[in-house]
């Protein structure tokens, strides 16, 4: 592939991450030759400007005057950033040789196309997939997402399982290829989801629009996950849970939104009396203000939702599974995604 037009822009939302623009931003600067690399920053109380200006004064930054999220902060950074690909890059990611090769190449031969990830692995055990995204990302019949490579909190390890090239129902923010004028087209990233099933969000509203997702086993990152919110943390939690029943409100068909959108608001209940009996209060009060979030804002997603003039059924949605995965996982032990059985028609050569 051609870089020597800079049609590839590789942008960086960063927010007080000094010590990851510090840690991996050099990876990303070695191993993406010709292509444009832009850091754009949230409005970071920390010293990640100057620290930019004095050692990479080569990398264009875009600043932000306040912190607009993960989602906004993107919209208004790559609404001033022109290229024909753009690549959402998390600052907490090592990047590999010849990582944007094969990605751009894929977009390129396939115009259906919209957006890819690559195979995403963990920085610290470098042998296993990482959560947030691993070999590309499904939903299931409730709407819970899940990976080729990671089932809830199980990591699998990388044997060379998932070295191909497959459609999927979304592709991880944490690195993210999306043609330009199909991230316009959708809307952008949705602002008031703030962070977290952002991407989900995207990906449903490019398929609805006729695109496909897809996954791209032949580039390899490794991200470290958690740079902003760690795991175990009642903000996380909060964002998870209403923004996956506004996932399901802006984007199931009619014909299939009440069945699976409160069963699945009851399957939240579950988890919230599973916290309970761990004791982790917090956890069960972010569950509680989630719903109360989503039904205040109810008016706002019946808003949101009309923008989109399609909503496939789920039959046609690549990468919907018509199974619990929660059901195959905890009830019946089935903790690597082939053991699923979902369906490969799709799959490319390598």
């Amino acid at each position: 592939m051609d870089y020597s037009t800079p049609t590839v822009a590789v942008v960086i939302l960063n927010w007080n991450g000094r010590r990851w623009l510090e840690q991996f931003l050099p990876s990303v600067l070695q191993h993406s030759a010709g292509a444009q690399v832009v850091v754009a920053d949230n409005g970071s109380q920390d010293d990640s400007l100057p620290f930019l200006r004095q050692h990479y004064p080569q990398v264009r930054t875009i600043q932000l005057p306040e912190n607009y999220g993960f989602c906004e902060g993107y919209n208004q950074a790559l609404s001033q950033v022109e290229a024909t690909y753009y690549v959402l890059l998390n600052s907490d990611v090592e990047v590999t040789a010849n990582w944007l090769s094969p990605m751009v190449n894929l977009l390129e031969k396939n115009p259906q196309i919209a957006a890819c990830q690559p195979k995403i692995k963990s920085f610290h055990q470098r042998t296993h997939f990482e959560h947030a995204g691993a070999a590309g990302g499904f939903l299931d019949a409730y709407g819970y997402p899940f990976c080729r490579g990671r089932l809830f909190d199980t990591l699998e390890e990388d044997r060379g399982q998932y070295d191909d090239v497959r459609p999927v129902f979304w592709a991880t923010g944490a690195c993210l290829f999306i043609k330009s004028s199909a991230y316009w087209q959708a809307g952008g990233l949705e602002k008031r989801f703030f962070a977290h099933m952002e991407e989900i969000d995207l990906c449903w509203r490019l398929q609805n629009l006729g695109y496909q997702i897809f996954y791209q086993g032949l580039s390899t990152v490794y991200h470290v996950g958690g740079g902003t919110l760690p795991k175990a943390n009642p903000r996380k939690t909060f964002l998870n849970f209403r923004n996956g029943a506004a996932l399901l409100y802006k984007n199931l068909a009619k014909e299939e939104l009440n069945k699976i959108l409160y069963t699945r608001l009851v399957l939240d209940g579950v988890a919230a009396a599973q916290y309970l009996l761990k004791g982790q209060l917090k956890e069960v009060q972010a569950i509680y203000k989630a719903h109360r979030s989503f039904f205040a804002d109810r008016k706002f997603w019946k808003e949101k939702r009309k923008e989109t003039s399609i909503h496939k059924p789920t039959a046609q949605l690549t990468g919907w599974s018509q199974q619990s995965v929660v059901w195959q996982y905890f009830m019946k032990g089935k903790k690597e995604f082939r053991a699923l059985n979902v369906p490969d028609s799709a799959t490319l050569p390598a």
